[in-house]
Protein backbone atom coordinates (compact mmCIF):
# COMPACT_ATOMS: atom_id res chain seq x y z
CA UNK A 1 0.00 0.00 0.00
CA UNK A 2 1.07 3.36 -0.90
CA UNK A 3 -0.26 5.97 1.06
CA UNK A 4 -0.35 10.35 0.63
CA UNK A 5 -0.59 13.05 3.16
CA UNK A 6 -2.51 15.79 1.43
CA UNK A 7 -4.31 18.93 3.45
CA UNK A 8 -1.33 20.69 4.58
CA UNK A 9 -1.85 24.50 4.27
CA UNK A 10 -1.20 27.40 6.47
CA UNK A 11 -2.68 28.85 9.84
CA UNK A 12 -2.37 31.36 12.45
CA UNK A 13 -1.33 30.31 16.14
CA UNK A 14 -4.42 28.62 17.84
CA UNK A 15 -5.67 27.99 14.49
CA UNK A 16 -6.95 24.33 13.13
CA UNK A 17 -6.02 22.03 10.59
CA UNK A 18 -6.90 18.62 9.14
CA UNK A 19 -4.49 16.43 7.45
CA UNK A 20 -5.11 13.36 5.63
CA UNK A 21 -3.12 10.20 4.80
CA UNK A 22 -4.59 8.18 1.88
CA UNK A 23 -4.06 4.79 0.95
CA UNK A 24 -3.91 2.98 -2.34
CA UNK A 25 -4.73 -0.57 -1.35
CA UNK A 26 -6.71 -1.83 1.75
CA UNK A 27 -5.44 -0.43 4.82
CA UNK A 28 -7.49 -2.22 7.27
CA UNK A 29 -4.27 -4.37 8.94
CA UNK A 30 -2.16 -1.65 9.08
CA UNK A 31 -0.59 0.76 11.83
CA UNK A 32 -0.74 4.30 10.66
CA UNK A 33 1.91 6.78 11.76
CA UNK A 34 2.34 10.16 11.30
CA UNK A 35 5.52 12.37 11.53
CA UNK A 36 6.52 15.38 10.09
CA UNK A 37 10.33 17.08 9.81
CA UNK A 38 10.94 20.78 10.29
CA UNK A 39 13.60 22.59 8.80
CA UNK A 40 17.23 21.77 10.22
CA UNK A 41 15.32 19.01 12.44
CA UNK A 42 15.08 15.64 12.44
CA UNK A 43 11.85 13.49 11.18
CA UNK A 44 9.94 12.95 14.79
CA UNK A 45 6.94 10.64 15.33
CA UNK A 46 3.66 12.97 15.95
CA UNK A 47 1.10 10.58 16.20
CA UNK A 48 0.12 6.75 15.24
CA UNK A 49 -3.24 4.50 15.24
CA UNK A 50 -3.30 0.97 15.47
CA UNK A 51 -4.71 -0.93 12.09
CA UNK A 52 -8.87 -0.99 14.00
CA UNK A 53 -8.70 2.69 15.94
CA UNK A 54 -8.48 1.83 19.04
CA UNK A 55 -5.77 2.72 19.75
CA UNK A 56 -4.02 5.89 19.58
CA UNK A 57 -0.60 7.45 20.49
CA UNK A 58 1.05 11.01 20.84
CA UNK A 59 4.12 12.76 20.83
CA UNK A 60 4.13 14.69 24.76
CA UNK A 61 4.45 18.17 22.15
CA UNK A 62 0.66 17.49 20.46
CA UNK A 63 -0.84 15.73 23.36
CA UNK A 64 -4.11 17.56 23.76
CA UNK A 65 -3.66 19.78 20.95
CA UNK A 66 -4.06 16.81 17.97
CA UNK A 67 -6.29 13.81 17.36
CA UNK A 68 -5.82 10.83 14.99
CA UNK A 69 -9.06 8.57 13.49
CA UNK A 70 -9.27 6.73 10.63
CA UNK A 71 -11.99 5.29 8.33
CA UNK A 72 -11.00 2.25 6.72
CA UNK A 73 -14.02 2.10 4.37
CA UNK A 74 -12.08 4.79 2.92
CA UNK A 75 -8.42 4.20 3.76
CA UNK A 76 -7.45 7.26 4.86
CA UNK A 77 -6.33 8.39 8.18
CA UNK A 78 -6.76 11.85 9.54
CA UNK A 79 -4.77 14.29 11.68
CA UNK A 80 -7.41 16.91 13.37
CA UNK A 81 -4.27 19.76 14.69
CA UNK A 82 -6.15 22.81 16.88
CA UNK A 83 -4.21 24.89 19.18
CA UNK A 84 -1.46 25.19 16.53
CA UNK A 85 1.84 26.85 17.36
CA UNK A 86 4.87 28.02 15.44
CA UNK A 87 6.52 25.27 16.66
CA UNK A 88 4.46 22.56 14.75
CA UNK A 89 5.67 24.21 11.77
CA UNK A 90 6.67 21.20 9.39
CA UNK A 91 6.03 18.94 6.52
CA UNK A 92 4.05 15.91 7.54
CA UNK A 93 4.36 12.53 6.27
CA UNK A 94 2.25 9.35 7.25
CA UNK A 95 3.78 5.71 7.07
CA UNK A 96 2.32 2.42 7.73
CA UNK A 97 3.31 -1.16 8.68
CA UNK A 98 1.10 -4.29 8.60
CA UNK A 99 0.98 -5.02 11.78
CA UNK A 100 -2.15 -3.78 14.37
CA UNK A 101 -0.50 -1.94 16.96
CA UNK A 102 3.32 -1.40 15.99
CA UNK A 103 3.56 1.74 18.17
CA UNK A 104 2.33 0.01 21.06
CA UNK A 105 5.33 -2.31 21.17
CA UNK A 106 7.94 0.13 19.69
CA UNK A 107 6.75 3.34 20.09
CA UNK A 108 6.31 6.24 17.38
CA UNK A 109 9.48 5.02 16.52
CA UNK A 110 10.79 5.64 12.25
CA UNK A 111 12.50 2.74 12.46
CA UNK A 112 9.57 0.68 12.74
CA UNK A 113 7.91 1.94 9.64
CA UNK A 114 8.81 1.71 5.68
CA UNK A 115 9.23 4.19 3.49
CA UNK A 116 7.47 7.82 3.16
CA UNK A 117 5.48 9.06 0.61
CA UNK A 118 5.30 12.58 -0.28
CA UNK A 119 4.51 14.91 2.67
CA UNK A 120 2.41 18.36 3.51
CA UNK A 121 3.25 21.46 3.93
CA UNK A 122 1.70 23.02 7.42
CA UNK A 123 3.17 26.39 8.66
CA UNK A 124 1.89 28.11 11.40
CA UNK A 125 2.84 31.80 11.48
CA UNK A 126 0.88 35.27 12.75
Amino acid sequence: VQLQASGGGSAQPGGSLRISCSGSGFMDYFSIAWFRQAPGKEREGVSCISSSGDRTYYADSVKGRFTVSRDNNKNTVYLDMNNLKTEDTAVYYCAGRDQPDVCGVFGISRGSFGNFGPGTQVTVSS
